[in-house]
């Protein structure tokens, strides 16, 4: 990778609006006193880098379940997963991954599978750091039919300053693991409910990378693992 590679990473298309119009009122701010105007050049810069999509290397292997988002972990908990997917009332271990203004905000699939259920369901917009933003904040829920049978639940959640959940998967849509299927702006949350059985291969606060970071092991039973802090 060149120098410039690490800095310049390919947008979104769904940025692409946003940027015209971070770039549009900084022209004005310009004309209408110059300091304003390069403020305007520092939040469109990062306008472009909130909606950055790099590529990533996804780990291959059986039953590996991914990290769907950039951010850090911010819960790791039992949890009934979101009563509109019709799952049942018991309780299976959630790993929150939160995502804060600086993160990369396209969510990858944790696994490969077929969509078996998306239910959407407004909110409040809560701080996305909160434990109530599951239940309370606007969101978006998938269930994802493994090739087992099993399913497993992924949330999109929004949060204080997200107002928008975008998702372009479909039901019936067979995606492999660490294939994008959504975004949200600006900061938010990924919930991932486990299979039951199934101990997460990762700790509170440990940085995510979506696509990348192996959240948890199919194959897996061991206990969650713990972690220092440096």
């Amino acid at each position: 990778m060149t120098l410039l590679g690490t800095f310049l990473k390919p947008m979104h298309p769904e940025g692409w609006r946003f940027v015209a119009i971070f770039a549009g009122v900084t022209l004005l701010l310009f004309w209408l006193w110059e300091p304003l105007g390069w403020l305007g050049v520092l939040l469109t810069i990062w306008c472009y880098y909130f909606f950055r999509d790099p590529v990533r290397s996804v780990p291959q292997g059986e039953g590996l379940i991914l990290s769907p988002a950039d951010g850090v972990i911010s819960l790791i908990e039992p949890a009934v997963p979101p009563p509109e997917l019709g799952l049942g009332p018991e309780s299976l271990l959630r790993v929150s991954v939160f995502m804060s203004v600086f993160n990369c905000h396209v969510n990858r699939m944790p696994i490969s599978g077929k969509i078996a259920a998306i239910a959407y369901r407004p909110g409040k917009f809560v701080s996305a750091s909160l434990d109530k933003a599951s239940s309370d904040n606007e969101r978006n829920s998938l269930a994802i039919e493994m090739a087992d049978g099993r399913k497993l639940v992924v949330v999109q959640i929004a949060g204080l300053v997200a107002r928008r959940i975008v998702c372009w998967a479909r039901v019936g849509q067979g995606l492999r693991g660490g294939d994008r299927f959504g975004l949200i702006r600006f900061g938010s949350r990924l919930d991932v409910y486990l299979p039951a059985g199934v101990a997460p291969l990762v700790a509170l606060g440990q940085t995510m990378i979506a696509g990348e970071t192996v959240l948890a092991d199919l194959s897996g039973t061991g206990p969650a693992r713990l972690s220092r802090s440096e």
